[in-house]
Parts: structure tokens; sequence; C-alpha cells
């Protein structure tokens, strides 16, 4: 093997063997392969955007529709009429969009992964009729409205209600840091019973007593709107409820899931800041030689790397795990605290690397290295996901003092 391996391309998806370092992601062929190509032919289409929509906070809705197009909003899930995709070609899909920018791999997840997953775990078959075909094409874009202003990490003690009124529902409350919440169709409301059991219930954003507002002010994530909503009195019809969501453990399910996609959307943004700066000390000169002969370079890009291998088997064994079943919410914490932890070192050396130019961009580096701080903290915060661990190796639980 020569000193220096060389870019290569296998099975026509370009890998260069300096960042899958152990081949991890040789065995991916078949139509997984060409879920991959078709993810990573539509990054190639969307990149020159993602920079301008995240410094203007826009949301690229026009890009989101293209994605739907090419049949890449689904998170795996069966629609009549389309190709089937599997779990580990959704992963991949998950990883490429991540690698291209945050906020685009946010809305297929907040699209697919949460709204969609919910009425298609949750739902009647008529609803998933109704509802699951437009969703994958975005004709109608999905929220998915668990969090709350006083109820993040303890998601669990929901206030918002949702009382019987002859053959209507009346839901009360207020949820924040809601992807589409402000910019959507339909909102997966989840709240609390009657009887203490937790409901969901899709409802239209247009009707009356519904109120978002677009979270502004943000560092991060700036390319995907976040809402804050109140409900006052929205009145839906028992026929909007989604049946198959009766306790927070049926919600957990989906969010395990999402938990999953956040450890490969760190391993993606983990790899596009290694790369981008191996290019980068490959062709800078300083002191008149390329900043790759420099040895605490090259043992700093050793270290990214180390982080980029282990973060890419975590993935690759989760994904086994997913694959036969046998995944647990333990074994998803671990690598979503992992993952996001190691992507954070590989983004600060990647920005500190590129010297004053690393704070650009044009670069992507600043971009992924900020985006990271919320993947970091949504969909369960480092800690919470530690101690999920910690009560599983000690039989002991530390949620609260």
């Amino acid at each position: 093997m020569a000193d220096t391996p060389q870019f290569t391309e296998f099975q026509g998806i370009p890998l260069d063997p300096r960042t899958d370092y152990y081949r991890i992601f040789d065995d991916v062929d078949g139509a997984d392969l060409e879920w991959w190509k078709k993810a990573r032919d539509f990054c190639e289409f969307a990149r020159p955007f993602v920079n301008d929509a995240w410094e203007k906070a826009e949301y690229n809705i026009p890009g989101a529709e293209e994605a739907a197009r090419r049949g890449l909003i689904r998170d795996g899930i069966d629609i009549e009429g389309q190709p089937a995709m599997s779990i580990r070609a959704k992963r991949m899909i998950g990883m490429e969009a991540s690698r291209l920018d945050a906020s685009t791999a946010t809305a297929f997840g907040v699209q697919a992964g949460l709204a969609m997953q919910s009425i298609n775990s949750f739902g009647t078959d008529e609803q998933k009729a109704k509802y699951l075909g437009p969703m994958s094409r975005m004709e109608i874009r999905g929220a998915f409205a668990l969090t709350e202003p006083d109820h993040g990490s303890d998601s669990i003690a929901l206030e918002t209600t949702a009382k019987r009124d002859g053959d209507d529902w009346v839901i009360n409350g207020e949820k924040k840091w809601i992807g589409h919440g402000s910019v959507g169709h339909i909102t997966v409301v989840y709240a609390r019973m009657e009887d203490g059991k937790v409901g969901a219930f899709i409802v239209d954003q247009d009707q009356e007593g519904y109120e978002a507002t677009t979270i502004t002010g943000k560092g991060s994530l700036r390319g995907i709107p976040q809402a804050e909503i109140k409900l006052n009195n929205v009145r839906v019809s028992d026929d909007r409820r989604l049946p198959g969501c009766k306790s927070f453990r049926d919600t957990a399910k989906v969010l395990m899931s999402t938990r999953i996609g956040v450890a490969w959307s760190a391993l993606g943004l983990a790899i596009d800041c290694y790369e981008k700066v191996l290019k980068y000390a490959s062709e800078r000169h300083q002191f008149g030689r390329p900043l790759i002969k420099n040895q605490i370079i090259q043992q700093r890009l050793a270290d990214m790397l180390m982080d980029v291998t282990g973060m890419a088997l975590y993935c690759k064994r989760l994904l086994e795990l997913e694959e036969s079943g046998e995944v647990t919410e333990q074994q998803a914490a671990l690598a979503k605290v992992h993952n996001t932890r190691a992507a954070r070192r590989v983004a600060a050396n990647a920005r500190d690397m590129f010297g004053g130019v690393g704070i650009l961009l044009e670069n992507d580096v600043i971009r992924h290295f900020t985006d990271i701080e919320t993947l970091h903290t949504y969909e369960g915060t480092d800690t919470m996901q530690s101690l999920i661990v910690g009560k599983s190796i000690t039989g002991v639980g530390a949620f609260t003092g």
C-alpha cells in the first residue's frame, strides 16, 4: 500500500480511503447503493444554495421539494407506487444529507422521521393513505409537536391537554422548538388525555386557535425554521386522532429511531469537516511549504480520523442491531452521545486548522461547527442520554436530584 492512499471510486460512489479508513461501507451495494447515489446527486444539486439559506435564515422549500421528487423524504416508509427503501438506505441518505447541511437533514428528519413516522406507526389505514403519499412528495409539510416551553428533557411531564367534547377533541397548551411548525400544513400534536394517557392528533396549521411564531435569533440550524406554538381551544374531530398512540412509551419508539438518525447525522458532519480541512491543508502553503508537512497538522488529522472512524463503527454496529430488530433505547443513547461529542471535536479542529478563513461560510466548517451544537442537544441532551446509559449499567436511575 502506498504511503498516501489516492482518491478512488467504489461502484460509482466516490469514497476516499483516507476517510473510510477501515472500509466500513464497502458492503453497501445493490438498491442501497443506488439510494446513496441518489442522495449524493441531490446534495450536489443543493450544495450551491445551503450557505445562502443558512446566512439569511431562510428555509429552502424548493430544495426540500426537489429531494421529495427524487424520493428521498421517506425514512424507509413503504409508499404505494414507490420503490422499497431499506433501513440501511435511509441511514445512508441521512448521513449524506448531513454531510451537505444539517438544516437540510433536519428537514428530512422532521418531515419523514417524526411527522410521517408518527402517522405510519399510530395511524389507521385511512390516515396513512390520506397523508403519507402526499407528505413523501412534500405536498403536505408536517410537524411533530412534543417539546414544550417548560418541558424539554422531561417531556414525559406533558402539560398540553386534549379533552373530549362530543365527537371532537379540544386541545390546549404550548409547544416549542417545533420544526415546520410555522411553515407547514399539519402538525402532529402530542397531548395528555383525561385518562392520563398520551394521545397524538393531526392538527391543521391554519385552523382556529393554532398560533405559531417562528423562533428568530438562532446561531445554529438557521436553514430550518422552528416554531413556538400556542394551542387555544383547538378543536379536532376524533378521526384526526392517531389511535395507535396511547402512552409516552409509544412516542419513545419514534424518538429512538430519530436519535439513531442523529448519530448518523453527526457522522456526516464530521466527515465533511475532516475532508474539507484535509484538502485545505494539502493546498495551503505557509513558511514555504504545505501545511500537511507539519507534524502537528498530521497529528491533528490523525486525531480527527480516529474520531470519524469510531463514529462510523458505532453507526455500523447500530445499523446491524436495527436491521435485526434488536436495537435498544440505551444503545441508541450511547451512539448519540458518542457521535455528537466526537463531531464537536472534529468540527472544532477543522475550524481552527482553517485559520482565519475558517469562519467563512464558503468553507462550510463554521456552519457545521455551529450546527453540531443543536445536534448535541436535540433528540435528547448529552446529559439525559448519558443518564439513560448510566441507569442501564448501574440499575439506578439518577434523572432527578
